[in-house]
């Protein structure tokens, strides 16, 4: 098999010798290059970067600790709009952001407990809890019940989470490759879009939406379209529409929008 190798490359060199074609492409690449030294990459510093004694996320209670629970209405705009709170990092690099609204309840929060504190390493990273545990009672009316009758019996509690808002925050000596796959396996199960981002990549996306807000050359934004009342559209605009700008559909982000 050598020798074949030989033989083809030696008719080859003939016949670039032949016509002339010593320093054309053929010959460059079957030259062999000698090996030179490799430069790698610095590795992160993590000297100044501290483990907690409990790195592992905690148990989150099923039932708030109430003395007596009440009902509630639905209030849906606990899920619209941006979050206002937890919406950026404090001691971790990598977390899980809310790319929309929704209701978590305790077994999405048991998933993500389990599967992180299982697949994580415990010597060289730490994960930390940004939402609250479930707090928010949703009543529900048993099988083959007639309508009326007053409100349902509490069933179970969710957790509201709004858009932008860190679920899970992790942190430690470790880089994003790492933990990327354990997160995104997480963000996949969650009942609205979510994304795995690092301080860099949220400090990036918040930037970009700045940007398009100050350097927009249209005149007509929905918000000026909205203060100025045009073609009277005020008339069908709700409160919600005119405090977001139009950014929003409910619990829904309208990326691009300015």
């Amino acid at each position: 098999m050598i020798s074949l190798i030989k033989t083809a490359v030696g008719g080859l060199t003939g016949i670039c010798r032949a016509h002339g074609h010593l320093n054309g492409p053929l010959n460059s690449h079957m030259k062999v290059l000698a090996a030179g030294l490799k430069t790698y990459e610095i590795p992160p510093d993590y000297s100044d970067v501290v483990l907690p004694d409990k790195p592992k996320l905690k148990f989150m209670n099923k039932v708030p600790n109430l003395k007596k629970a009440k009902k509630e209405m639905k209030k849906l705009r606990d899920i619209q709009g941006p979050a206002r709170a937890a919406n950026f990092f404090t001691t971790g690099q990598y977390a899980i952001v809310a790319m929309g609204g929704g209701y978590l309840h305790w077994g999405h929060l048991e998933m993500m407990r389990l599967t992180i504190n299982r697949k994580m390493d415990s010597r060289t990273t730490f994960a930390r809890w940004r939402i609250n545990s479930p707090y928010k009672p949703i009543t529900r009316k048993g099988l083959g019940q007639r309508m009326g009758g007053g409100k349902g019996a509490i069933d179970h509690y969710v957790t509201p989470v709004r858009y932008g808002r860190l679920i899970v925050e992790l942190g430690g000596k470790v880089e994003l490759g790492e933990v990327e796959q354990i997160l995104t396996e997480v963000a996949k199960k969650l009942p609205f879009p979510a994304k795995v981002m690092s301080r860099e990549s949220l400090e990036a996306l918040q930037k970009k939406q700045a940007d398009m807000e100050q350097n927009n050359q249209n005149p007509w934004t929905f918000k000026q379209i909205a203060q100025g009342n045009m073609l009277g559209i005020r008339k069908v605009l709700s409160p919600f529409d005119l405090h977001s700008h139009g950014c929003f559909t409910g619990k829904f982000h309208i990326p691009g929008r300015v």
